[in-house]
């Protein structure tokens, strides 16, 4: 594959993808697709971008993992639980070695899950409850409770937002509000400096020295066996462009396939268009709640009273073949499913009703600053149509266009909207990210050791531990039904419905997993 992409040609790009490639000649079997998004955030502590979760699972490895049946497996280490359920030990296998050609040790492992559990939501919540994290020896590490956590290797080895990625002591330690500087884990691919560019793209090669686990794989667990050589990340904003790019075998994959552009593909037999899961993503608003207006509980409820899924749903997926309306935070069709609350959203919105609330709350006409990002096609439908549903609820909203990688390092400023800061923004998440109280990051009341938006709720904090005591599936119903309510109450955050966008691959790429996060083992590419 040593041709320049036609693409890249006349988009005028020929000079970036030189600079990318400038590391050394493009391996033998080189798969280049197109994600969801440009990735530009490389530390996955810091934030859940799921670009970045994606960047972190090519380069980094985890202590269990979630199978396709989402039991949870061994991956770096096999797990003994006491009898209690106080005390976890965690024993490293054989061959363990960070891309640096060090050992992977249980000082390495403490490190990472100290990082991890302050910004993860889970992660807070087993801190709250650990005794001790301490490194037996350099292969075993013992995780001591004061009292038991039910959902705690399914914590530990969840899937997404926020896996416990395993990097070795001296960047672990880097505090978690600052970002890592380099970027070296003990995955299946390594990550190559000279040829990310952001805005153009990234590289990852095969990491030699990898030792796949015996088993076969299965969802996030077993053998991580990589069959190509080097694996590229192009960033294309445009659908059109990426669409012709894959029809000309330029590219061999793209992430998100816009529904509007599905029927381009229809008769061409070197494609395939298909669900990579069954389990879709939840869209969602999420207001700031350190500054006005969205610091008055009034002016939230106007907000959501003002949102009606429909025409959101619509216009970010173009057919109703491809989204549900929804008004359980958990998900619906989960067992933790509820709709309490959220009447309007899945109906038509009240915005009469949300200009009274707003003259009663006394909303002075302060500009709601709404971050719309551009170039991501699951993403930039969402901010236009609630755009207008704010303004006819009687909102002044000052819609401001960026890329999603800009808005992913804006909103994690605190500062006043006038002063760079924000006061809504509308993202995705996996249903398997939301689908819990332990693991959904939206469900966290600790203010500014939150997720962004830092909503301070005591009593959310308390339903999710009466979750974590309850002993019986009917009780952890009645807490989940619970939180439903107080979060649509709240407005902690906005549930705008499901949706689930195929994904296109050239036929040439087989035998890729079924999981929701596309990962790039087991993939095997012929020739053209």
């Amino acid at each position: 594959m040593s041709y320049l992409p036609r693409y890249m040609a006349k988009a005028g790009l020929a000079a970036s993808f030189l600079a990318l490639a400038a590391g050394g000649a493009l391996a033998e079997t080189t798969l280049t697709v197109v994600m969801h998004s440009d990735l530009r955030v490389l530390d996955p502590v810091i934030t859940t971008a799921h670009i970045t979760r994606d960047h972190a699972y090519m380069i980094y490895d985890v202590l269990v993992a979630e199978d396709e049946n989402f039991q949870i497996r061994p991956q770096m280490a096999d797990v003994a639980a006491s009898d209690d359920g106080l005390t976890y030990t965690f024993t490293l296998r054989d061959g363990l070695k960070f891309h640096d050609g060090a050992p992977v040790t249980a000082e390495d492992v403490v490190a990472s899950l100290t990082r991890w559990s302050k910004r993860d939501a889970g992660g807070q919540l087993i801190m709250d409850v650990t005794d001790s994290l301490t490194a037996k020896d350099d292969k075993t590490v013992v995780w001591t409770l004061k009292e038991p956590f039910g959902p705690f290797l399914a914590t530990i080895g969840k899937q997404s937002a926020l896996p416990p990625f395993i990097m070795p002591k001296r960047i672990a330690e880097t505090p978690a509000n600052e970002a890592i500087k380099e970027h070296i884990g003990s995955g299946p691919f390594k990550f190559v400096p000279e040829e990310f560019q952001p805005g153009v793209g990234v590289s990852y090669v095969r990491n030699e020295d990898y030792v796949p686990r015996d088993e076969p794989p299965s969802g996030y667990a077993g053998g991580k066996v990589v069959n190509v050589d080097k694996v590229r990340w192009l960033t294309m904003s445009d659908s059109q462009t990426a669409v012709n790019a894959l029809q000309s075998g330029d590219i061999d994959y793209i992430e998100s396939m816009p529904a509007d552009l599905i029927p381009l593909l229809d008769g061409d037999d070197t494609v395939v268009v298909e669900k990579r899961s069954p389990y879709g993503m939840q869209t969602m608003g999420r207001v700031n709640f350190k500054h006005p207006p969205f610091d008055n509980p009034d002016i939230r409820r106007a907000a959501l009273m003002a949102l009606s899924q429909e025409p959101v749903l619509a216009a970010l997926t173009g057919s109703p073949d491809y989204y549900k309306v929804c008004g359980a935070i958990f998900g619906c069709d989960t067992p933790l499913a509820d709709d309490t609350g959220s009447a309007t959203l899945t109906g038509a919105g009240d915005p009469a009703g949300a200009k009274a609330l707003l003259e009663k709350a006394g909303y002075d006409g302060t500009p709601i600053v709404l971050m719309q990002p551009t170039d991501s096609p699951t993403l930039r439908a969402q901010p236009v149509v609630a755009a207008q549903q704010l303004r006819a609820a009687g909102f002044n909203v000052d819609m401001q266009p960026m890329d999603w990688q800009t808005l992913v390092t804006r909103r994690a400023s605190m500062e006043p909207p006038a002063n760079g800061g924000w006061n809504i923004f509308f993202t995705n998440w996996m249903l398997a990210e939301i689908a819990s109280p332990t693991i959904s990051p939206m469900l966290n009341g600790r203010g500014d050791a939150g997720w962004f938006g830092w909503p301070e709720d005591a009593e959310l904090e308390a339903l999710k531990k009466s979750f974590i005591a309850a002993t019986t599936p009917e009780a952890q119903k009645e807490a989940a039904h619970k939180m439903q309510a107080h979060t649509l109450d709240q407005v902690i955050y906005i549930p705008l419905g499901e949706y689930n966008f195929p994904q296109a691959r050239r036929t040439v790429v087989e035998n890729m997993l079924p999981n929701q996060v596309p990962v790039f083992w087991n993939i095997t590419k012929a020739e053209d």
